[in-house]
């Protein structure tokens, strides 16, 4: 396995020296608030659509402090188009205890509001170069790719082992940028195995859906509040119910505020 890892390395470095993408924004920053940002938005997210939405945040909030002493309403209204809004949410709520520009170790990133296994692992990597393993969508394309070629279904297990063997150490910042844009270019070629891996489940319609009317919902009111009746009537008389029940489930996340008949986004 070793002499197969380090050719490994080899095909993904050259690949990444050739046709990295050095200029996406946030691999130009070691700061963990802005990397941390980039992550989130990212997640379910593609790279493509995040970039204008990632440069104009920062400019309104470029620090995790100024994110911190924003009122939620303004951190929403920001993230207008990006979807999921809870992400929002949890990255203000993340901003307000990272305060603090040491280095974090993963264990306590992952203590962070909304900051999984992989957010952690992602930020601990791209801002402060710890040696760790994590998978994402490109780099289970990559691994599978390279090394399950044939095998129905591949778990994150085996993947993680094989990253395990062939990483190199002190140079996680670089190799996790390289493996991504790898996985994304192999992609491009119409060469994806995310359903062989045992992690895939497809993303449900986004039409008619729940997530749909939250959307709706929160774009309303970042133009302001709107009374309950029309914000339930939004997507039509067939979906009102539906409607009412995401500005309930939205208030019980603390992301809007009913008071009698008006809906405004949180404070």
């Amino acid at each position: 396995m070793r002499g197969r890892a380090a050719d490994f390395r080899r095909i993904v470095r050259a690949y990444y020296k050739k046709h990295g993408r050095h200029d996406l924004p946030w691999r130009k920053t070691k700061d963990a608030y802005t990397i941390l940002v980039s992550e989130v938005m990212l997640q379910q997210t593609q790279v493509e659509r995040v970039i204008p939405f990632y440069t104009k945040f920062l400019k309104q909030f470029p620090t995790a402090k100024s994110l911190a002493a924003a009122p939620l309403s303004a951190v929403l209204k920001a993230w207008q188009g990006l979807g999921y809004n809870r992400r929002a949410k949890m990255l203000h709520q993340a901003a307000k205890e990272l305060g603090t520009r040491r280095e974090l170790s993963v264990e306590e990133l992952e203590k962070l509001p909304g900051v999984g296994p992989y957010t952690a692992r992602a930020v601990a990597a791209f801002a402060y170069n710890q040696d760790v393993i994590f998978v994402e969508t490109n780099i289970r394309t990559v691994i599978i790719h390279h090394f399950f070629p044939k095998k129905k279904k591949v778990s994150d297990t085996e993947i993680e082992k094989i990253l395990t063997q062939a990483f190199p150490k002190g140079k996680s910042r670089q190799w996790y940028s390289a493996l991504m844009d790898y996985g994304a270019s192999l992609k491009r070629g119409g060469v994806s195995h995310n359903a062989r891996s045992t992690t895939h489940t497809k993303q449900s319609t986004f039409a008619g859906s729940l997530r749909e009317a939250r959307g709706a919902i929160l774009r309303e009111l970042a133009r302001g509040g709107a009374p309950r009746t029309r914000v339930v009537g939004l997507l039509g008389a067939a979906r009102r119910g539906q409607v009412a029940d995401a500005v309930t489930a939205l208030q019980a996340e603390g992301l809007v505020r009913v008071r009698g008949n008006r809906v405004t986004l949180a404070d």
